[in-house]
């Protein structure tokens, strides 16, 4: 099957990289702006593409998207360039919104024109209410948000890490928005089935408020401490498109943290949704503590009033 990828930046090249490591797509295309430096990548990844799968990587404009079953858009202003990278801003990168979302106005139109019946992966920050004017554009529901799964794996990783123990087998997730307001839903957590306070307990670990404040200050601004480093966080985001991409295409009906639209809360946010062949199935309640139930409503109220801004 048919990807494409809108954006040659970093991001947008960590996504393609991710793709065809993954060997999730028949094709892939690139489209940039720029297509010089789309052509460039396309040329210098496909020499490598042998080596992992069978992708063929192109170049393109939008109507070359025609036919593809999945669209990541990556254009846009990032947090360095953005201003978004100061822990003590509430906004976060929500700051970046009002000029990413001038050019979805411009990027999405397009987009359904080549691709009409693609589903829309919006990977720009921040990516919520990105995809909540995406819908809006696009005119369907076939949109989804990167939302918080890159946020629940970095809570799996650093859980970890204190328990020493291999992420992969620690249920935690991140719900709501990916930006300041997210929630940690350490209700919900487990190791191998076991709650994680009493896992904690058991590991010799205290599960207090400190403990629990230290790994979400490290989650939540694990991108600005990424950006320090090496000036965009990407790679992260890369394979997780490659494996939401992977999830859409083999209509595999996993159950992730993904950000699409809520009806009834008039939102795009992260909860555990069913994903397959046409984006998200079905959206799951988990059950949440009466302070978790608090800062979900806190976070829904942040993303109306983004998405008002944008209206």
């Amino acid at each position: 099957m048919k990807i494409g990828i809108i954006g040659a930046g970093a991001v947008g090249a960590a996504c393609a990289m991710a793709t065809i490591m993954r060997g999730c797509a028949s094709e892939l295309v690139l489209v940039n702006r720029g297509r010089d430096r789309a052509k460039g990548m396309a040329t210098d990844m496909g020499y490598g593409a042998p080596l992992s799968s069978t992708t063929k990587v192109t170049d393109g404009d939008y109507p070359d998207l025609a036919g593809a079953a999945l669209v990541m858009v990556t254009v846009g202003v990032n947090e360095k360039s953005g201003g978004a990278t100061d822990r003590n801003d509430p906004l976060g990168r929500l700051r970046l919104l009002d000029k990413n979302a001038e050019v979805y106005r411009d990027v999405i139109p397009r987009i359904k024109a080549a691709a009409p019946d693609a589903v829309l992966l919006v990977v720009t920050d921040p990516p919520d209410p990105l995809a909540h004017l995406t819908r809006e554009l696009a005119g369907h529901d076939r949109v989804l948000s990167t939302g918080t799964l890159l946020d629940s794996l970095r809570f799996r990783v650093h859980l970890g890490r204190r328990l020493r123990v291999a992420p992969t087998d620690i249920e935690a997730q991140v719900l709501g928005e990916h930006g300041t307001s997210q929630i940690f839903h350490w209700s919900g957590a487990r190791v191998g089935g076991v709650p994680i306070s009493d896992a904690l307990e058991q590991c010799g670990l205290r599960h207090d408020g400190d403990f629990q404040a230290a790994i979400e200050n490290e989650v939540r601004y694990a991108n600005i401490t990424i950006i320090e480093g090496i000036g965009a966080s990407q790679y992260g985001i890369g394979m997780v498109c490659a494996r939401i991409a992977e999830i859409v295409l083999r209509d595999e009906r996993a159950v992730i943290p993904i950000g699409v639209h809520h009806a009834k809360l008039g939102v795009t946010l992260s909860l555990p949704g069913i994903v397959g062949r046409q984006g998200c199935l079905q959206v799951l309640d988990p059950p949440l503590s009466n302070h978790e139930r608090i800062g979900l409503e806190k976070c829904i109220e942040t993303l109306r009033r983004a998405q008002e801004r944008i209206h």
